[in-house]
């Protein structure tokens, strides 16, 4: 057991010669008089050297009693034969006692020593999300670079200093909040050079005037902040369950007992409603040149001009758009492909690996998700392209020779290397521009596959299969952008279910569709053949 230590009360009055009265002052015998302190023996440090913990300034001795008996508590954490358990308490103690801090929480010290952490440094959120991050040995490179984000350009500037377990909610709200300040100066600064660079177009380039008016515009425009995105709630999201994982992975080793990020509220991130690009939808576009919404899905006529487009001018990589449009691929599904994953005879294509942008460096990784990691069942025709885009790409390697890169890909340029994914979406928007077409993303060439197969009646299951989705929810929520001649058959289909006597909507009211049509005192009544449902 621990020594008991001492309480005891102090004067500091002194006398005319500058010296401290102790017993000698008149006032000693008061009971409110002079300061109470604690006294408390600590177990010897690693080189046997004897510690005090000491601490006055108590107004009455109940309160000094108080602390006396919580140094006792943190003493006892460890067994009175546990030397080196006892020498970590002292060194907590002894810390303590010279810093001046609070004597710490029972339940958490005993937490620490518990889980063997240690009781005399305090991680902080950078150390500790550093750590964490270090840890993620099976993340693929696209998620650890999300993650690395998330904590250098959000977590790390605004809560790394803060000890992991003394982090709140209102830290958090106020992290948040720092965001929202900041996005409104980036949409400031972000107009401010936008108006800048349209002044500067409408300067004339000839006289000494203009010029030098120019120059100075360019100067002002070199010094303004660049370009920036706005951190918008998605993200923000995100940043949010990085510090979430991160703080579970600290309870789980005892680092702290509160995860913050579970109790912060945000904004909810909706995701872009797909669109269909219908006649008014392009009209209107061509009036305004603004897209509807940020993702747009081709009809499957503009879906077919597109490819024609492309065979028109013979362009090379038709038959990797022709196979995103019918099957949905990934970019860098697409971009991965093998010959070797290729089997003609049964027309199936197994999605094994992609190509992903790590920077702008292109590396090779598993598909996205397990899901990810599948066999697609194609075409005959897709087979067919395929196989002539196969003759083309051996004529292309005996035009190059030597200087062929066997890479092995199904897609490459015309020297065998790999396809750069940002190129290829850098193609394909060119592409679509020179086509006269409403815009799409190359990514939204999966919502027109999706759509395809779904206006077409394929089951839900199967386009979830078929995109490499885990859950065929997720095909419901985003990809379900029903074509609209698809969804006015099934309203039309869903009408005819429903059996109905001699009245119908005035608009219905044409002796059409195999109706019978009559006139009873100058009103046209509409008889329907009876109906059988089931």
């Amino acid at each position: 057991m621990t020594a008991k230590g001492t309480t005891t009360r102090r004067c500091y009055c002194r006398g005319k010669d500058g010296k401290p009265l102790g017993t000698d002052c008149p006032k000693r015998k008061q009971r409110k008089h002079g300061v109470w302190a604690i006294r408390q023996e600590l177990p010897p440090n690693a080189d046997g050297d004897r510690r005090l913990f000491r601490r006055a300034g108590y107004d009455t001795q109940t309160d000094a009693q108080a602390d006396l008996d919580k140094v006792r508590a943190l003493l006892n954490i460890a067994d009175k034969d546990d030397t080196e358990g006892r020498e970590r308490l002292g060194d907590l103690l002894a810390g303590v006692s010279a810093s001046g801090e609070s004597i710490p929480d029972y339940e958490e010290v005993k937490r620490k020593f518990a889980t063997g952490q240690s009781l005399t440094q305090h991680m902080t959120i950078a150390e500790w999300l550093a750590l964490w991050l270090a840890g993620k040995k099976a993340l693929r490179a696209s998620g650890l670079a999300r993650y690395e984000v998330d904590i250098r350009c959000h977590l790390n500037p605004r809560i790394g200093t803060i000890r992991v377990d003394r982090l709140t909610v209102p830290h958090l709200d106020a992290m948040f909040e720092g965001i929202a300040e900041t996005n409104v100066e980036i949409i400031e600064a972000n107009a401010a050079r936008r108006a800048a660079v349209a002044e500067l177009k409408t300067i004339p380039w000839k006289g000494g005037e203009n010029r030098a008016r120019r120059k100075a515009m360019k100067e002002a425009i070199d010094a303004m902040p660049p370009f920036r995105r706005v951190t918008g709630p998605s993200t923000q999201q995100h940043i949010r369950s990085t510090l979430r994982a991160a703080l579970n992975t600290a309870i789980a080793r005892g680092s702290t007992t509160f995860n913050a990020a579970q109790h912060v509220e945000l904004a909810a991130a909706k995701r872009p409603k797909a669109l269909v690009w219908t006649d008014e939808r392009v009209a209107e576009w061509l009036r305004t040149g603004q897209k509807p919404s940020p993702v747009m899905v081709w009809t499957p006529e503009q879906a077919g001009a597109f490819l024609d487009f492309l065979a028109d001018f013979r362009h090379r990589l038709l038959p990797l758009f022709h196979l995103i449009t019918f099957r949905g691929l990934r970019r860098g599904e697409a971009c991965g492909l093998r010959w070797s994953d290729f089997n003609a005879a049964t027309g199936e294509l197994t999605v094994a690996t992609q190509l992903v942008q790590d920077g702008w460096d292109v590396v090779e990784s598993a598909p996205k998700t397990d899901s990810g990691e599948r066999i697609i069942s194609l075409d005959e025709y897709t087979v067919e392209v395929l196989e002539a885009h196969r003759a083309t790409q051996a004529a292309e390697r005996l035009e190059w020779g030597e200087a062929w890169q066997d890479t092995g890909r199904m897609f490459t340029q015309e020297d065998g290397e790999w396809i750069h994914p940002g190129s290829l979406t850098d193609l394909f928007e060119r592409s679509v521009e020179l086509s006269t077409l409403p815009p799409i993303r190359l990514h939204d060439l999966r919502h027109v596959a999706a759509s395809l197969m779904l206006a077409a009646g394929v089951d839900v299951k199967i386009v979830s299969e078929t995109l490499g989705h885990s859950d065929s929810r997720i095909t419901r929520d985003i990809y379900q952008s029903v074509m609209p001649k698809a969804a006015r058959d099934a309203a039309e289909a869903t009408a005819r279910m429903v059996p109905r006597g001699t009245a119908r909507t005035a608009a219905s009211a044409h002796g059409t569709n195999g109706h019978a049509a009559s006139t009873q005192n100058g009103a046209k009544i509409i008889t329907f053949p009876s109906h059988r449902i089931g």
